[in-house]
């Protein structure tokens, strides 16, 4: 797994885990690789992925059943896509507006070049 040095290791290890559970590869109510397992598949400190296992237990997106592992929670992906969503809308969303002002680009242009986006299989 390649790293951004613009954000913590264990939160991108967490949108790693996150987008595997929105796009079904991690079902709700499955088991999930294990701490140490997928310390070894991304080559990270498995207390690197405790921290994230933590970290997304308290959001409610797993859980742990003491003994057997980590476990999708029910509800998950709606979770994920709100918190997602509205991450979205307050980081990204402002700088796409500031740098569509600036270039001088409309929402009818963007719409253009989204819907040939999703046309062409890339959205």
């Amino acid at each position: 797994m390649e790293f951004k040095k613009n954000q913590t290791i264990y939160l991108q290890i967490a949108d790693f885990i996150c987008e595997n559970i929105l796009t079904h590869k991690w079902p709700v109510e499955e088991k999930i690789a294990s701490v140490r397992e997928l310390a070894s598949m991304i080559e990270v400190n498995p207390n690197t992925v405790m921290r994230t296992f933590s970290h997304l237990q308290e959001m409610g997106v797993i859980y742990n059943k003491r003994g057997i592992g980590y476990f999708v929670a029910t509800g998950a992906p709606n979770k994920i896509q709100e918190m997602q969503k509205q991450e979205f809308i307050t980081q990204v969303l402002p700088e796409v507006f500031k740098k569509m002002e600036l270039l001088k680009l409309d929402f009818s242009e963007l719409q253009k070049i989204y819907q040939s986006s999703k046309t062409n299989g890339q959205s």
